[in-house]
């Protein structure tokens, strides 16, 4: 939301502070500030001229001569290419020596063989907008020399306030005024138009318009629309609006258009109320309706697009068809241009999931939509009207006939208990109903602070406001988080269990940090080629699809790291990929997907370390398949992949060539990507066993072994036949060749036997050695070489 400074100032009198002040306020309060930017950097040396006489350039055909008058008692030639420039005119002149927002700086100058002692300016190279078409006219009553930036009140910040879905109400200057100021509502006034006309006119209330106002007013779809007010202003002039109005819409970024329309945007912005004006001429049957789109009814809005609507909008129309998509956009059939005189103004209180489902079919996104999507005012609707058709009759002229206010469903407060022990419990000190009031009537809430509990009512504009914890939540902020003690008071923790993936995510995270990787975070979206689902309101063309995979996104931060020089990369993420089941919709699973090139471990004096292979590659997805039930690790067309039983979990591999745009001087770079388990395996506790104390007694075992029959069955079967007192076995001698018959192979083993209170005998060693022997022999056709 961006919000003026001197316009929020002239709401809240007495608001103190700079802008980083109230900055800084205002995010103590719930609503950080992105960025302030002050409106009058670079312009201080334009001031206002008037151009007293324009005639052709003799060498060039789109160029003129300009007389200018810039305040001084000499006479100013300009040359301008600007189609709008007229004798008699007002605009912002940049003399020479002038700098201008970019650093352009202005000299005496030549074109065309004509001197041009001066620039006029347009809005784009003052930074005050886009249009760069012609020049920014000036209108009112100015004197020629007056400094630009503080005539048009540009001596000012803008504050982008980052407001949050569930504040709506901070979506405007009154919102964020009643904020701010000392007093709360009490320090909080409109001020008054410049040159205001008296605004008084007749409202009939009932579901339609009383007949001596010449047109039928309905709210045929009650759910659509719960309050619908419409006022009807005849003799206006449609025209510039004066430079004070324009000045406080291009203080946030608006472009000023005509006074009428000006006039619905400035209100908007104020109170945080869309308003919306029709020419009443192009309105057809002397009829406006609330009412559903009839199926495949079209409607071309303002921004000239030919829209078909879906049964489901909430639509404006008149006595023919659609004139506006309620909440989104009017109709360019029924928009206020220079030839309107007489206006219908809406202000009307449209339901928010209905707004939204139809901006987002229609891919809109309005300052209105985005209002009514957040919620507004239900009672601020009467004082939105009357502050616009006031603007209008000051700025436009005419005369208020009179208005309608069709409530099918009237608005009542939320009540809420509130008790002084749960805010004590919750907050960890004690805060008296008196403190109570004082902290919550300021922003609009009722306090009764004598019924047990409080009974607090809440105002329309905070319908995020629901729960006794909501209020509590309230006097926290409105109190000063920094005023509550520190120490952790005694508290019950919940008794909700975590979910199972909680813990898995944590174990696998845990792993892959032992392993030196880095989490990654990547966004979800992906181009339409590893897309699996089509996002329907996609933040980019490029981007416009639901991502199937994970690694695709870790190969792009591999490259982005190669790039800059970054040798040693090993990346994991863990997060959602997408897939889109038959029937439709998307369905989504959790992965873990790791993406690594470089060097194996840190750099050490000892020696270069070896780069990543195949074989780490595998140990990390061995020590991965441990978080599976029956966890395993095959290669399977040459790839590793891992299984949980007979479900194929996921698969490892070295990138393909081309697959990542990497250096020469780049080592290979592995990928792996498996599905989470759904929840963590049951493991061992590991317990803790005192180092031994007597001796161990070690026998070597060369063993002939059949060439098909892998050691890992021999160790096994050593294992299963040696007893409890086998402390460890290994192999450690491989020998084939010279006096080893043919099909087998020697095989070394040490065994290790050891008992926890004696020293063994050799007789006990020996025992277990030759069970061990015998057991050899009868399962494997194994002997002692």
């Amino acid at each position: 939301m961006n919000i003026s400074y001197r316009w929020l100032r002239s709401i809240a009198p007495g608001l103190q502070g700079t802008p980083q002040e109230v900055a800084e306020r205002l995010a103590m309060l719930g609503a950080p500030v992105d960025e302030i930017t002050y409106l009058g950097a670079g312009i201080g040396d334009v001031v206002i001229a008037r151009v007293e006489e324009v005639r052709q350039h003799p060498n060039a055909d789109r160029l003129r001569l300009c007389t200018v008058n810039a305040g001084g008692a000499e006479r100013l030639q300009v040359v301008c290419g600007a189609p709008n420039v007229e004798a008699g005119g007002l605009y912002p002149f940049a003399p020479i020596g002038a700098t201008l927002p970019g650093g352009l700086q202005i000299k005496k100058a030549k074109l065309r063989g004509e001197a041009s002692e001066g620039m006029l300016c347009s809005a784009r190279e003052l930074g005050l907008g886009r249009d760069h078409a012609g020049l920014m006219t000036l209108h009112g009553e100015f004197a020629p020399g007056t400094g630009f930036r503080d005539a048009l009140g540009l001596d000012d910040h803008l504050l982008a306030v980052d407001v949050t879905p569930n504040r709506g109400e901070l979506l405007s200057h009154l919102g964020v005024a009643r904020e701010l100021a000392p007093a709360g509502e009490d320090g909080v006034e409109l001020p008054a138009f410049p040159g205001r006309q008296g605004s008084s006119f007749p409202v009939h209330p009932g579901r339609r318009a009383c007949d001596d106002l010449g047109m039928d007013v309905a709210i045929e779809d009650d759910e659509g629309c719960t309050r619908y007010m419409g006022a009807i202003v005849r003799g206006v002039r449609v025209g510039p609006s004066p430079e004070w109005l324009a000045t406080r819409l291009r203080a946030i970024g608006q472009r000023p258009i005509n006074n009428v329309v000006d006039a619905t945007n400035y209100v908007l912005h104020e109170l945080g109320q869309p308003v919306h004006a029709f020419d009443l001429n192009l309105l057809r049957g002397g009829r406006v309706a609330v009412r559903h789109a009839r199926a495949g009814e079209a409607l071309t809005t303002l921004d000239g697009v030919e829209r078909t609507l879906d049964a489901q909008d909430v639509v404006i129309a008149d006595g023919e068809g659609a004139v506006a998509l309620a909440g989104v956009m009017g109709g360019r059939d029924s928009e206020v241009g220079e030839g309107t005189t007489d206006l219908f103004i809406e202000v009307a209180l449209f339901d928010p999931q209905r707004v939204r489902r139809a901006a987002r079919r229609q891919g809109l996104s309005t300052d209105a939509s985005y209002r009514f999507e957040r919620g507004v005012d239900p009672e601020g609707q009467p004082a939105a009207l009357r502050r616009v058709v006031e603007l209008v009759l000051t700025v436009a002229g005419g005369e208020a006939v009179g208005a309608v206010d069709l409530v099918p469903h009237r608005y009542e407060r939320r009540a809420i208990g509130l008790r002084e022990e749960r805010v004590r419990q919750v907050l960890g000190v004690e805060v008296a109903p008196d403190e109570v009031r004082d902290l919550l009537e300021p922003i609009g809430f009722e306090v009764n602070v004598r019924p047990r509990p409080m009974r607090v009512l809440v105002p329309g504009f905070r319908p995020d406001v629901v729960e006794e914890i909501d209020l509590i939540e309230e006097l926290a902020r409105r109190r000063g988080y920094g005023t509550f003690p520190e120490e952790i008071a005694p508290h019950r923790p919940s008794t909700v269990p975590e979910d199972p993936s909680v813990a898995v995510e944590a174990r696998i995270r845990s792993l892959f940090v032992r392993w030196g990787f880095m989490e990654a975070r990547t966004v979800p979206f992906a181009p339409e080629f590893a897309g699996a689902v089509a996002v329907l309101n996609s933040l980019s063309a490029e981007e416009s699809f639901l991502r199937a995979a994970l690694v695709p996104g870790l190969l792009r931060r591999v490259e982005h790291n190669l790039a800059h020089g970054v040798r040693d990369v090993r990346l994991f993420e863990i997060g959602a990929a997408f897939h889109a089941p038959i029937g439709g919709g998307a369905g989504e699973e959790r992965r873990v997907a790791a993406a690594f090139t470089g060097a194996s471990r840190p750099p050490h004096w000892s020696g270069a370390a070896p780069e990543w292979d195949l074989w780490d590659l595998k140990g990390l997805l061995e020590e991965l398949a441990g978080e599976y039930p029956d966890g395993r690790v095959d290669a399977v067309e040459g790839r590793l992949t891992l299984f949980a039983g007979a479900d194929e979990i996921g698969t490892a591999r070295q990138a393909e060539e081309g697959e990542v745009d990497a250096p020469a001087w780049a080592g290979p770079t592995f990928v792996l990507e498996v599905r989470l388990p759904s929840a963590p395996v049951e493991r061992r506790s590991i317990q803790y066993r005192p180092l031994p104390v007597h001796p161990g007694s070690e026998r070597d075992l060369a063993l002939l072994v059949p060439t098909a029959l892998a050691a890992g069955d021999v160790g096994g079967t050593i294992r299963e036949s040696a007893g409890e007192l086998l402390e460890n076995v290994f192999p450690f001698d491989l020998y084939e060749g010279k006096g080893i018959p043919e099909g087998t192979r020697s095989v070394a083993f040490r065994l290790r036997f050891r008992a926890a209170d004696r020293t063994l005998t050799d007789a006990e060693v020996d025992s277990a050695v030759s069970r061990v022997l015998a057991a050899l022999e009868e399962r494997h056709g194994v002997h002692r070489r």
